[in-house]
Protein backbone atom coordinates (compact mmCIF):
# COMPACT_ATOMS: atom_id res chain seq x y z
CA UNK A 1 0.00 0.00 0.00
CA UNK A 2 1.55 3.43 -0.90
CA UNK A 3 0.72 6.57 0.62
CA UNK A 4 1.56 10.19 -0.19
CA UNK A 5 3.45 12.93 1.59
CA UNK A 6 2.64 16.42 0.74
CA UNK A 7 5.07 17.08 -1.51
CA UNK A 8 3.71 13.94 -3.55
CA UNK A 9 6.45 11.57 -2.97
CA UNK A 10 4.96 8.34 -3.10
CA UNK A 11 6.60 5.52 -0.83
CA UNK A 12 5.71 1.81 0.32
CA UNK A 13 7.10 1.85 3.77
CA UNK A 14 8.34 4.47 6.81
CA UNK A 15 11.21 4.06 8.79
CA UNK A 16 11.60 6.72 12.10
CA UNK A 17 14.83 6.32 13.43
CA UNK A 18 14.76 9.67 15.76
CA UNK A 19 16.51 9.30 18.61
CA UNK A 20 19.33 6.68 17.76
CA UNK A 21 22.79 7.74 16.65
CA UNK A 22 25.25 6.35 14.30
CA UNK A 23 25.40 3.35 13.47
CA UNK A 24 22.01 2.37 14.31
CA UNK A 25 20.18 4.55 11.46
CA UNK A 26 22.28 3.22 9.00
CA UNK A 27 21.18 -0.81 10.58
CA UNK A 28 18.11 -0.11 10.90
CA UNK A 29 18.13 1.56 6.85
CA UNK A 30 19.60 -1.49 5.89
CA UNK A 31 17.78 -4.11 7.47
CA UNK A 32 14.43 -2.48 5.88
CA UNK A 33 15.48 -2.52 2.33
CA UNK A 34 16.80 -6.05 2.61
CA UNK A 35 12.64 -6.69 3.22
CA UNK A 36 11.73 -4.57 -0.28
CA UNK A 37 11.52 -5.49 -3.44
CA UNK A 38 12.93 -4.06 -6.14
CA UNK A 39 11.53 -0.75 -7.34
CA UNK A 40 9.97 -0.08 -3.65
CA UNK A 41 9.75 3.33 -1.79
CA UNK A 42 10.89 4.27 1.30
CA UNK A 43 10.43 6.95 3.53
CA UNK A 44 13.26 7.94 6.23
CA UNK A 45 13.20 9.95 9.37
CA UNK A 46 16.55 10.45 10.96
CA UNK A 47 17.74 12.97 13.59
CA UNK A 48 21.37 11.90 14.21
CA UNK A 49 23.21 14.63 11.82
CA UNK A 50 25.56 12.21 10.39
CA UNK A 51 22.81 10.55 8.86
CA UNK A 52 22.81 13.04 6.22
CA UNK A 53 26.21 11.61 5.21
CA UNK A 54 26.08 7.98 6.39
CA UNK A 55 22.74 6.88 4.69
CA UNK A 56 24.05 9.09 1.60
CA UNK A 57 27.08 6.75 0.75
CA UNK A 58 24.60 3.71 1.85
CA UNK A 59 22.96 4.71 -1.28
CA UNK A 60 25.57 4.96 -3.42
CA UNK A 61 26.99 2.06 -2.31
CA UNK A 62 24.14 -0.08 -2.55
CA UNK A 63 23.16 1.42 -5.87
CA UNK A 64 19.87 2.55 -3.86
CA UNK A 65 18.29 5.06 -5.89
CA UNK A 66 17.88 8.76 -3.34
CA UNK A 67 14.55 10.03 -4.85
CA UNK A 68 14.52 12.84 -2.15
CA UNK A 69 16.36 14.88 0.65
CA UNK A 70 14.98 17.36 2.67
CA UNK A 71 15.25 18.92 5.91
CA UNK A 72 12.63 19.84 8.57
CA UNK A 73 13.93 21.52 11.70
CA UNK A 74 16.27 19.07 13.06
CA UNK A 75 14.58 15.89 11.22
CA UNK A 76 16.21 14.62 8.10
CA UNK A 77 14.03 13.22 5.73
CA UNK A 78 15.32 10.70 2.79
CA UNK A 79 13.13 8.91 0.17
CA UNK A 80 15.13 6.24 -1.51
CA UNK A 81 13.62 3.60 -4.15
CA UNK A 82 15.19 0.19 -4.25
CA UNK A 83 16.38 -0.29 -7.29
CA UNK A 84 18.76 -3.41 -7.56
Amino acid sequence: MSEKDNNDVEYDEELDTRGLFCPEPLFEVRNLSETLEVGQCFKVIADDPAAEEDLTRWAKRTETQLVEFRKDGDDLIFYFKKVK
